[in-house]
């Protein structure tokens, strides 16, 4: 009998999770808890239209399905402790418990952490619960970033500069996220630099990296508009980046490491999912920009259609505690994935717009190189229609650089709607802006002793 999986989550992430799972070789019975209805995902009698973060309603179909393994996808049901429910059960999970995922979940908590266990790569900062004293520290960083201590869709962080031109702004933003029911805010200094994301498997002993990305933020071609949740990312061939040392991906991968251990030393518990690093390469080394506790989205897709290793393997190996017996490997590829949103996002998020894909289905049919997965999209009446929000994820494989952007930018012109995406992302006159941005503040391209050495 085949085993049953259980995937709970939302968005693109949610699909490339699931098909992963599906393409394994044992064959595995995947079901899934989905925000919208989309065959596209699962079929009907193993699609389940839910919010995923409601424990009664994730409750009641554990025990309707009795899976043999749960994978978590999103932050939200994390957040609330859907993990401890499962494992109460009786079923592994991949995912970790409530209290490990303040790591996302609390920003104040994941400065605290790394302070305190003397991890490398944090910036000057300072946690407030109160205004009181934060006009003094504004002024004396005098470039900063501010930050609500919660959750809030990756949408919340306010920079000086660009979204804050004074410290009365500063101020007036910090009291506005008091006001909203955030228990603290940080302030850290504004860093220049390259962002980038490292992605690591970890069983609660034992970590397995996998490659470094850089996400795109920004709403509108040329790093323009609004953040939104992720507008599409890449990944290089060599498994590294343009602006990019070796030591740089080894010292990420070691934050990483010593980030899980000092979770289990906090907390006394294992950490059993994926450790999300967000960096940031300055002239000055790396600095933590921010901890999640879940694949990102783009950044899983850029991940998973590459891995050798068979994905369902590698979460028995985080059950099992198992990781550094098994080897995780990845093709020669590059990735370039463009998200297709709809044409309001993120300023507004309307939803109702119908959309035609006959054409990129053709496209996927054909094209190996090509992935497709659908998040805030759902069918009625036999049509797709936007839910608001990013809709449609292409992502594109090759040898290159260059041929997965060919790839992926065809399959995404190919979506006829109410629709645009970012035409730039992975293209050269963008990787070349990047390359210079790092070579115009003067990056001595160094990384600074680890606290402890590998083990």
């Amino acid at each position: 009998m085949a085993r049953k999986i259980l995937v709970i989550g939302k968005s693109g992430r949610l699909h490339a999770i699931t098909r992963a799972l599906v393409d394994s070789v044992s064959l595995p019975e995947v079901h899934v808890i989905s925000d919208v209805y989309l065959t596209r995902i699962a079929p009907p009698e193993r699609l389940i239209c839910g919010k995923s973060d409601d424990r009664p309603f994730v409750e009641g179909c554990v025990r309707r399905i009795k899976p043999d393994l749960v994978v978590i996808g999103p932050e939200e049901p994390l957040a609330v402790g859907i993990a401890d429910l499962v494992t109460a059960m009786g079923i592994p999970c991949v995912g970790p418990t409530q209290e490990l995922a303040r790591l996302e979940t609390s920003k104040a908590f994941t400065r605290e952490l790394l302070t305190n266990h003397k991890i490398p790569g944090n910036p000057e900062h300072r946690v407030f619960t109160t205004i009181h004293g934060m006009e003094e520290y504004l002024r004396e960083i005098n470039e900063f970033v501010i930050k609500p201590d919660g959750l809030t869709g990756g949408k919340g962080v306010k920079v000086s500069g660009e979204h804050l031109h004074s410290i009365r702004d500063g101020l007036g933003y910090a009291a506005e996220l008091f006001r909203t029911g955030q228990p603290a805010v940080i302030i850290e200094e504004k860093l220049d630099g390259e962002e980038f994301s490292f992605q690591s498997f970890f069983d609660g002993q034992h970590i397995a990296h996998t490659i470094p990305i850089q996400d795109h933020k920004r709403a509108r071609t040329g790093d323009k508009g609004l953040n939104t949740g992720g507008m599409g990312s890449y990944s290089c061939e060599n498994h590294s980046l343009p602006f990019l040392k070796p030591e740089h991906i080894i010292e990420a991968g070691e934050i990483n490491r010593l980030v899980g251990e000092a979770l289990l030393e906090e907390t006394k518990q294992e950490y059993k999912g994926i450790l999300y690093g967000g960096f940031m390469l300055t002239k000055d080394g790396l600095r933590v920009i921010e901890y999640n506790a879940r694949f990102g989205d783009p950044e899983v897709m850029n991940v998973l259609p590459i891995m050798e290793t068979d994905f369902l393997e590698v979460c028995d190996s985080i059950i099992a505690g198992t990781l550094n017996k098994l080897s995780v490997r990845f093709r020669p590829q590059a990735t370039v994935c463009k998200y297709v949103v709809p044409a309001e996002y993120p300023e507004k998020m309307k939803t109702g717009g119908t959309i035609d894909v006959r054409e990129l289905d053709k496209m996927e049919a054909s094209e190996s190189g090509l992935r497709v997965y659908y998040g805030a999209v759902e069918e009625k009446d036999g049509e797709l229609h936007l839910t608001g929000s990013r809709a449609i994820a292409c992502v594109g494989m090759g040898g290159s650089l260059d041929d997965a952007e060919r790839i992926a930018e065809s399959a995404a012109s190919l979506v006829k709607g109410p629709v645009y995406h970012r035409s730039d992302i992975g293209t050269a006159p963008l990787i070349e802006k990047r390359k210079l941005h790092m070579n115009r503040i003067g990056s001595e391209q160094q990384t600074r002793p680890l606290i402890r050495a590998a083990g």
